[in-house]
């Protein structure tokens, strides 16, 4: 049989072995030391063992209340489950296809009483391998897939936020903003902080002004966001009244992080934005780093300890610094599989490599640049153009502020390009000024034959756009 020690949940225990009256998690009224955290969370693990919940079973979180789905979170996870946070902002439908393809049990907010209770659980012996998460895709070109990830691939996860990504410490104060059924959400702003001892601030619902108050009053040190977050904050006009002394580091994740506004961040602020790359199957593998403080505006970063990339050409043959192909990632943070589905899971690993479906470089120091999208690509008129460079071009117009292009049918050409945009405050650009505007700095074959504008382009819960819905 496995040791306790396998299981995730363990290390949990341990931290809050380390410091036990420490409060560690805040949520409006709400304040948990580590000793509340832990034993409640034993309760939970209790009941659940009650409803004969056994170690390896799926078991489905919904709770509206960050700091009630915490204490259920370390709760399933002390009593073996593979557990899988759903997002309560999901339509019906969204969250009963996750359910049917989990067939899992629910605890839902009625459950949330359980988490005022006590009891002493010390978490059950699984394997490494076992699933600790399994999490959904946000579906952004497609069907959500549900992503299994191993007590060990997330134990690895978590070192890599807490050691080089955001350099944790116990003193640090996180701000937790983000949807915990999310990675970056879960991993990057409540699970790696408490790993390292660090406090988390949980907001339930993100407004800058909100946002703004909670650093000022907790004294956060670290604030993990997205970009449309960080964005919001710079417009804020409380952004200048407010204390931010002891914020060290925001880092960004989900979506793209421009340049523009991570210097725009900077000169508000006085802090850096950590930029990276990841995604549910494979965490972070790709970041900007605390203690390094090189910036290179067009990259996304270098790997992480312990990562390896790799750039292929279309047959799988590595290439050179600076050629573009797809990037490959052989990870410890790798994700096992897609839930109940071998065909897709094949489609996307080789060995220990993780095809990402990215066009990417990698220069002579080790950054990586993204060109865009391997399956983002147009097939026009014997042309095959990369959606990427040509929403790049769309991004550099002043008055747009998000871009999407994509493919459409055409009867004569095979498809053709049309770009989907929303404009900045104040924006007046037209369609037909925006393609003139590309034409004048793509290839003829390149530029986007339609523009529309919209108020706002389709996202998830994280930020990304949900090309698939442009699609509809």
């Amino acid at each position: 049989m496995s040791e306790p020690s396998d299981n995730l949940a363990a290390a949990f225990e341990a931290a809050a072995g380390r410091a036990p009256d420490k409060d560690v998690v805040l949520c409006a009224d709400t304040a948990l030391s580590w000793r509340e955290l832990d034993a409640r969370a034993g309760a939970v693990a209790a009941a659940l063992a009650e409803r004969g919940v056994e170690a390896g079973d799926r078991v489905a979180l919904e709770f509206d209340d960050p700091a009630f789905l915490t204490v259920a979170l370390l709760g399933a996870l002390k009593a073996g489950a593979a557990v899988t946070p759903i997002n309560p902002r999901l339509a019906e439908a969204e969250k009963s296809a996750i359910l049917s393809a989990l067939d899992a049990t629910l605890v839902s907010g009625e459950f949330g009483a359980l988490s005022m209770e006590k009891a002493a659980f010390e978490a059950r012996p699984v394997a490494d391998s076992d699933p600790a998460f399994i999490l959904f895709t946000s579906g952004s070109t497609g069907a959500a897939k549900g992503v299994m990830l191993s007590h060990r691939a997330t134990r690895g996860a978590l070192e890599h936020w807490r050691g080089p990504i955001l350099d944790l410490s116990p003193d640090d104060v996180v701000l937790s903003t983000l949807p915990p059924a999310h990675s970056l959400g879960i991993f990057g702003t409540i699970l790696a902080p408490l790993l390292a001892g660090a406090s988390v601030v949980f907001l339930k619902r993100f407004s800058p002004q909100d946002a703004l108050a909670a650093i000022a009053r907790h004294g956060v040190t670290v604030y993990p966001g997205v970009a449309t977050m960080f964005q919001r904050i710079v417009d804020c006009p409380a952004l200048r009244e407010t204390n931010l002394s002891k914020l060290r580091y925001a880092a960004s994740g989900a979506a793209p992080c421009s340049w523009e506004l991570a210097e725009q961040w900077r000169d508000a602020t006085g802090t850096r934005i950590l930029r990276g790359y990841g995604m549910t199957e494979l965490f972070r593998p790709i970041s900007f780093q605390a203690l390094d403080d090189r910036d290179v505006p067009d990259a996304i970063g270098r790997a992480v300890a312990d990562v390896r990339l790799r750039i292929v050409d279309g047959d799988g043959n590595e290439l050179a610094n600076g050629e573009v192909g797809e990037l490959w990632i052989d990870s410890p943070a790798r994700m096992t599989g897609y839930l109940d589905d071998r065909e897709r899971t094949r489609a996307v690993l080789a060995g220990k490599w993780f095809k990402t479906g990215d066009l990417a470089s990698i220069d002579g120091e080790g950054f990586v640049r993204i060109e865009g999208r391997l399956k983002d690509i147009i097939l026009r008129g014997g042309y095959t153009i990369a959606a990427g460079p040509v929403e790049k071009v769309l991004l550099s117009h002043p008055d747009i502020a998000d871009a999407a292009v994509i493919g459409v049918p055409h009867r004569e050409l095979g498809e053709e390009i049309v770009a989907y945009v929303s404009l900045r405050a104040g924006g007046e650009a037209t369609g037909d000024l925006i393609i003139e505007y590309c034409r004048e700095q793509l290839a003829s074959y390149e530029y986007p034959r339609e523009v529309h504008i919209l108020e706002d382009l389709p996202k998830g819960p994280t930020g990304k756009i949900l090309k698939g819905k442009l699609r509809t």
